[in-house]
């Protein structure tokens, strides 16, 4: 699998009928929302992109604004313990359902998580190396067969003396029903019927530099998942 994500979206509800129904955001909006993601920080424009690209390099922000919905893609705003993520993130929409989810295919990590009306509902965040890091709320229904075992890893009967696959299914083979289940899309895989059509979301691109020292925020990456930056 080559499937990596970095995505936190905030929606008045389910937020997949407004990515079905998405058309291009204002520039000088998204602007001023990546600002206040990323306060005290150098922002510059960076070009367009769409919803197709996931897992933007380093230092790459992709935002969109739609009707009732917001959706930025960065390695900075996934957390290996997303019950971490700032209060000043929450704040941007205050009363609506947050939305984050990251995956790394190199290191078979994933992790999602769902606020309502800032109240933290789910979390689950998960590797082979690392084991669960959190795991806060009610499994959703997409995750209850994984957790009751329909979904294992099978041993490569090549590897005569391989190890049993340290979790009861594949962190990227949920994060995809997760993707699915959450933003309407999925990386791999056959689309479903009604599934968003990420090349058809349009992004502003900005790059975000390095912030002030007088900043008041600093954004974090956890290493404790593995994750490397590519």
């Amino acid at each position: 699998m080559g499937a990596k994500s970095a995505l936190l979206a905030f929606a008045d509800g389910d937020l997949r009928p407004a990515l079905r129904a998405a058309t291009r955001s204002d520039q000088a909006e998204s602007e001023a929302l990546v600002r206040k993601t990323f306060p005290g920080y150098d922002v510059k424009p960076a070009g367009d992109s769409t919803l197709d690209v996931t897992y933007p390099p380093d230092g790459i922000t992709q935002v969109t604004l739609l009707p009732g919905a917001a959706l930025l893609c960065d390695r900075r705003l996934v957390l290996d313990r997303p019950s971490e993520l700032p209060a000043h993130l929450l704040q941007l929409g205050t009363g609506r359902r947050f939305v984050m989810h990251g995956m790394h295919s190199v290191v078979d990590w994933l992790c999602f998580a769902v606020w309502e009306n800032g109240t933290l509902v789910r979390s689950l965040s998960l590797s082979p190396d690392g084991g669960i890091a959190e795991n806060i709320g009610e499994p959703y229904a997409f995750e209850r067969p994984y957790w009751a075992g329909h979904h294992p890893v099978e041993p490569d009967a090549e590897w005569e003396d391989e190890e049993p696959y340290p979790l009861p299914f594949h962190p990227l083979d949920l994060g995809e029903e997760a993707l699915q289940a959450l933003f309407g899309f999925a990386i791999e895989g056959f689309p479903e019927p009604d599934s968003v059509d990420p090349t058809s979301v349009e992004m502003h691109t900005f790059r975000v530099g390095d912030e002030p020292a007088a900043s008041g925020w600093s954004a974090r990456r956890s290493s404790s998942s593995g994750r490397i930056g590519t």
